[in-house]
């Protein structure tokens, strides 16, 4: 059988939501690749130029949306986030799929410009419980929570233009579903089957 294109997954919700964690253990997983995303944020520590984020200026990332390298890009919290297109494109064409850990608008801009990708939607059992985890991060003010909090719950809003969901109240759970999503996609009959059929007629015929 030929090799299939990878596919394109988008896992985003709600800062807190655990994304980066679930992303780094799938990632774990042969064949997937993570798309690094660029940002005009300020490294956090531990953070890694060209591993974690692309970390660039503001001069350096519109420069980037004036030549159209981004496949989506949005402004989150006074910063500037953005996927490069090419990148992404690459790993796909080589058969390997890619994960994508961006907000939710950059999620939907992702399905405008590429509807075949399939995205994930990562919710918190609550907001109590994603109170719980912001306020136990450490890194945002009393203030960035609570705006953090209500967007939170404008972006749930949004999850009808989601192909799946996951609650993420265990992280092995979590991790069980969102493997069995990516299995049961890669098993999807695609547009154009002709490929398929034409190898076993092939056979079929001997050649």
């Amino acid at each position: 059988m030929s090799r299939k294109e990878g596919k394109l997954f988008v896992i985003t919700g709600p800062s807190g939501t655990g994304k980066g964690s679930i992303c780094k253990e799938i990632l774990k997983e042969i064949g997937n690749e993570f798309s690094v995303s660029m940002t005009t944020r300020e490294a956090r520590e531990g953070e890694v130029h060209g591993k974690d984020y692309f970390f660039v200026t503001e001069e350096e990332f519109r420069d980037n949306i004036e030549k159209g390298n981004f496949l989506e890009h949005a402004s989150v919290f006074e910063h500037l986030y953005g996927t490069p297109r090419d990148m992404v494109i690459k790993q796909l064409e080589r058969g390997r799929n890619v994960i994508l850990d961006i907000d939710v608008q950059g999620a939907l801009q992702v399905k405008k410009a590429m509807p075949e990708a399939i995205l994930i939607f990562l919710l918190p059992p609550s907001l109590h419980e994603l109170r719980r985890r912001l306020e136990g991060r450490g890194t945002d003010s009393h203030d960035v929570i609570e705006l953090r909090l209500s967007r939170a719950v404008s972006e749930i809003k949004l999850i009808g233009e989601y192909d799946y969901y996951v609650v993420n109240d265990d992280i092995d759970k979590a991790l069980a579903e969102v493997r069995s999503i990516m299995t049961a996609e890669k098993c999807r009959v695609p547009n154009k089957v002709n490929p398929i059929i034409k190898q076993y007629e092939q056979e079929e015929r001997g050649e």
